[in-house]
This record gives structure tokens, C-alpha cells and sequence, in this order.
């Protein structure tokens, strides 16, 4: 089954939405200069709300952060998943995943063949390909699902997360080209950056269940 992410929560209300709605997946943005920026303390409230409403699990965003800054979110919240979306190298994986015990999802920034040539260095649970953006995803917009493809083919027992301008009308034509393990999505189910739009989550939900 291809997995479902919603990306940049901040209210309790759309956490317990997109949760009830059968999302696999809820991202919270830990990141201090992202427009969906969440303190730890709300993000405790918004996994609260979600893990009251399904099962869906939280995935913590995180980008360039202190080992330990990352260790007592995840406790705190508590997180599911760490998702890495700055510049760490495999050695900053590394050591994260140890620290934490979670399983990671490294992003990459998805611009050129060069950037998908060696995904495998990062020894993550996830790879997730992104648009290149100064705001670390969000932007919707879409790269080449081409260098996507790429990737797939290259490395096809590496779990794959496709993001990047998804959205309803979109997600299942890039679900046939690349055949991703997941799905993410922010802006494309929103109302205004960090609202999620109820309509816009079920058909996007709806759109990759068919895919199925």
C-alpha cells in the first residue's frame, strides 16, 4: 500500500482531521524559520489530537538541528519518526537514528540525476525526494518525477517518499510514473500555509487509495 504523509500541521483540529481522514502519516515542523513552524509543546497537543482520532503516526521535521535538540522532542511529543530535511551527512544520520531509536527519513533535494545517484549512503528508513526550495519543502512545486524514476529504478528495494507539488488533481499520475512507497503533501491540501483544507485532504486521500 502506498503511504500517505500530511505534511506542516498546526492546529489540533486538522491534526484530528487528517488522522480521522486515514492518513498514514502526520508531519509536524519543528524547523524555527518554516512558515508551518511548530514549539515542541504544541506539537505534544497536535499528536495528542491526532493519536486520539487514528492511528496514524507522527513524524517530527527537523533541519541541521542539534542531535539533542532532536532526542528531547522526539521524547517529548512524543515522535514516531524523525524526518531530516537539511544538509546531514550519513554520519549525522547515523547518529540521530542511535540516539532517538526511531527511524529516519532523510530528505534529498531532488534538482539534478547527481543528487539521486547514491541515496543509499544515508542508510535511512526513508528517502524522501523534494523539490529544491530555501523553505525545505512546502513551496509547491514539483521537480523532474523523471529524476524520481531514476531513483526508483536505481535503488528499488530503498523505501521511497515522493514529495514536491503534489496535490488531488496531480498524485496519481506521479504515483504511475515513479511508484513511490509513499506520498507527502503540504501546501497542496491547503487552505493558507499550515490550514489544511477537509475537501482537498480526503480527495488527495481518496486519489492515491485508488492507486492502490
Amino acid at each position: 500500500m502506498i503511504a500517505v504523509k500530511i505534511c506542516g500541521i498546526t492546529l489540533p483540529a486538522d491534526a484530528a482531521m487528517v488522522a480521522g481522514a486515514g492518513a498514514d502519516y502526520l508531519g509536524l515542523n519543528f524547523w524555527p524559520r518554516s512558515r508551518r513552524f511548530v514549539a515542541v509543546e504544541q506539537g505534544a497537543v497536535l499528536a495528542r489530537a491526532a493519536r486520539a482520532s487514528g492511528p496514524a503516526k507522527i513524524v517530527g521535521v527537523f533541519v541541521n538541528a542539534d542531535p539533542a535538540e532532536v532526542v528531547a522532542t522526539a521524547k517529548a511529543v512524543p515522535l514516531d519518526a524523525v524526518q531530516l530535511h537539511g544538509d546531514e551527512l550519513p554520519a549525522d544520520v547515523a547518529r540521530i537514528a542511535e540516539a532517538t531509536g526511531l527511524p529516519i527519513w532523510k530528505a534529498v533535494a531532488a534538482g539534478t540525476s547527481r543528487d539521486v545517484e547514491d541515496l543509499d549512503r544515508f542508510r535511512a528508513q526513508m528517502i524522501l525526494l523534494d523539490t529544491p526550495s530555501a523553505g525545505r519543502g512546502g513551496a509547491g512545486t514539483a521537480f523532474d518525477w523523471a529524476l524520481a524514476r531514476e531513483a526508483r529504478a536505481r535503488f528499488p528495494g530503498l523505501p521511497l517518499v515522493l514529495a514536491g507539488g503534489l496535490n488531488p488533481e496531480n498524485v496519481a499520475s506521479a504515483i504511475a510514473c515513479v511508484a513511490p512507497d509513499a506520498v507527502d503533501v503540504a501546501s497542496g491540501v491547503e487552505s493558507a500555509p499550515g490550514l489544511k483544507d477537509p475537501a482537498k485532504v480526503a480527495a488527495f486521500i481518496a486519489a492515491v487509495r485508488a492507486m492502490q
